[in-house]
């Protein structure tokens, strides 16, 4: 037997789904039958419209993985806004590498593990929200940063992640718990309605940058860089 067929949209978006079903679709049909005429109409159109493009922003798509577990892959749609060498990161120790993405509110929102690893590290930091497209929100937004413990031949090292809300994003949404293991290119939370996501590579591990800044990308399908190792 094949696989069952998957619904594609992130369980994540379940509340959203269901109250905006509500809303839009039970004030569309409110307005096309007791209404009626072409005011009716034009509510049912509304209506409709507002939850095709909630239907949008909580689609969950299969994506195929570029070949190689030394591939570090995007963990989220969207457009790459920079890509620096940092000085030394707390969690990774050392330079690193930094690539940031920015998602409209037409990207798909869910996120991916961009290498496989195991979380050894979760830390959620209050902020404030601006224009993800802002370098500032970088450090001053709410974010939530998951690190992932990378087994390599030469021993294990450290990758970062990091969720980062916007002006439009007020949730964050990552359940992974401490000691998971994930799967390169798995799904393991979400940003809800516009936000930001980067991911941190220790610098003496890259080898190649595969983007530059203006680049789409897509989150499991399109690689950011190749690291000196292939993870085990």
């Amino acid at each position: 037997m094949g696989a069952p067929m998957r619904l594609p949209l992130t369980p994540h978006g379940i509340p959203e789904l269901a109250a905006f079903a509500v809303l839009f679709l039970g004030g569309a049909a409110t307005g096309f039958v007791l209404v009626g005429g072409p005011f009716g109409v034009v509510c049912a159109i509304v209506g409709g419209g507002a939850y095709a493009f909630v239907l949008n922003f909580f689609r969950d798509p299969d994506r195929p993985l570029p070949a190689g577990e030394d591939v570090c892959v995007s963990p989220a749609d969207g457009k790459v806004t920079d890509v620096l060498e940092i000085p030394a990161n707390e969690f990774t120790g050392g330079p690193c590498v930094r690539i940031g993405i920015f998602l409209s509110v037409f990207d798909v929102h869910v996120n991916r593990v961009p290498l496989k690893g195991t979380v050894c590290h979760l830390a959620h930091r209050p902020g404030a929200f601006l224009d993800a497209r802002d370098p500032a929100g970088s450090e001053r937004n709410e974010a939530m940063d998951l690190g992932l413990l990378i087994d390599l031949p030469s021993g294990p090292r450290k990758v970062l992640v990091r969720q980062i809300a916007g002006a439009i994003a007020r949730r964050i949404v990552c359940p992974a718990p401490l000691g998971q293991s994930f799967a390169r290119g798995e799904r393991y939370g979400m940003i809800k309605f516009g936000s930001r996501a980067e991911v941190f590579l220790p610098r003496d591990l890259v080898a190649e940058v595969f983007v530059r800044v203006g680049d789409r990308v897509k989150g499991g399908a399109d690689a950011l860089a190749r690291l000196k190792e292939s993870p085990k």
